[in-house]
C-alpha cells in the first residue's frame, strides 16, 4: 500500500474509533481487511472502542479471524478489542485459549489472550446468572448451581437428575473407548486402529510430539476428542477409518466444526495406510 494512503487510513481508523458513532462500523470492517498491518491493528482497536454502540455480532465476527492474523500486533489488538464486547465475544474463547497457550505465539499475546479470556468469561458468568436455563433432556428450569455444574462437566444444561444419567452414559462410553484401544504402537501408545498406529509411528519417527485421543478442546460449545493434536504446530489430525452412513455424517459435522473455528485439520483415511508416513509429512509440510 502507498505510504500516503496508509497514513490516511490509519488516521481515519483512529478518527472513527473516537467518533462514538455506530454507523461507522461498515467502514471500520472494510479497514480490517487492509493490506497494511498497522491499518488493521488500528481498525481493530477502533471497533473495540465502539463496543456497546455497534452491532456486537458483526463486530465480533470481524475480530475473531484477526486473532489468526499473520502480524502479532494485529492479533494483540484484536484480543483486546474482543474483551470489550464481554459475553458477546464468547465465540472467540476457543481461539483466545489457543493463543494463550501457543508456544509459537509472542509472550505479550499469550498474556493478552489470558486477560481477554478472564474478562469475557466473567461477563459470561454474570450473563448466565441472569439468564433462565432449562434442562436439555427433561426441560425443567435449572437452579444456577445445577447449570454451573452441568455446563462445567458437559457444556450442556442438565438438571441434577439428568446430570447423573448423562454422567453414567459418558463414563460407560469412555470405558468402551479405552477397551477398544488394543493395538500398541512402537512408542507404547495404545490405539484403536491400524491406521492410528501408523500415524503414531510416523510422528514418533520424526520426533513430533503429539497428544492422542484427549478430550481437551472446545469447538463451538462441543468438547471434542481429536485423534491427534500436535502442539508444536497447533494442528489436529483425524483418522476417518469407517464407512458407515452414521459415521460419515458425524465426520462431516466434525470437519465443519474445525473449518468454522479456523482450526488446522489434517484428515487421513484408510487409503493412506500404504504411504502413511509420506502422507502425514506431506500434509504437515504447509504448517511447518
Amino acid at each position: 500500500m502507498d505510504q500516503k494512503l496508509e497514513k490516511q487510513c490509519r488516521e481515519r481508523a483512529v478518527e472513527l474509533g473516537n467518533s462514538g458513532d455506530p454507523s461507522v462500523l461498515p467502514e471500520l470492517l472494510e479497514l480490517t481487511r487492509s493490506p497494511a498491518a498497522n491499518v488493521r491493528r488500528l481498525a481493530a482497536s477502533a471497533i473495540g472502542k465502539l463496543a456497546g454502540l455497534v452491532d456486537a455480532s458483526s463486530a465480533v465476527s470481524a475480530l475473531v479471524p484477526m486473532l489468526r492474523d499473520a502480524k502479532p500486533q494485529v492479533r494483540q489488538y484484536a484480543a483486546r478489542a474482543l474483551s470489550a464486547f464481554g459475553s458477546s465475544a464468547k465465540i472467540a474463547l476457543s481461539d483466545l485459549r489457543d493463543m494463550a497457550i501457543s508456544p509459537v505465539e509472542m509472550e505479550y499475546n499469550n498474556t493478552g489472550a489470558k486477560r481477554a479470556i478472564g474478562v469475557i468469561e466473567e461477563a459470561c458468568r454474570i450473563a448466565e446468572r441472569q439468564a433462565v436455563h432449562c434442562c436439555q433432556r427433561c426441560g425443567v428450569r435449572l437452579e444456577h448451581d445445577e447449570y454451573v455444574r452441568s455446563h462445567k462437566a458437559f457444556q450442556r444444561p442438565f438438571c441434577n437428575y439428568c446430570f447423573d444419567e448423562v454422567f453414567i452414559e459418558r463414563r460407560n462410553f469412555e470405558t468402551k473407548v479405552e477397551l477398544q484401544k488394543n493395538i500398541r504402537a512402537n512408542d507404547g501408545t495404545w490405539v484403536q486402529s491400524e491406521g492410528e498406529r501408523l500415524i503414531c509411528e510416523a510422528l514418533d519417527k520424526e520426533q513430533i510430539s503429539y497428544r492422542y485421543d484427549e478430550r481437551f478442546r472446545i469447538l463451538d460449545g462441543y468438547a471434542i476428542r481429536p485423534d491427534f493434536y500436535l502442539p508444536e504446530f497447533d494442528v489436529y489430525i483425524e483418522y476417518w477409518g469407517m464407512e458407515t452412513a452414521d459415521y460419515k455424517i458425524g465426520m462431516l459435522k466434525k470437519q465443519q466444526l474445525y473449518q468454522q473455528q479456523g482450526k488446522r485439520l489434517i484428515s487421513l483415511y484408510p487409503a493412506d495406510k500404504s504411504q502413511m508416513r509420506a502422507t502425514v509429512l506431506g500434509k504437515l509440510q504447509k504448517y511447518r
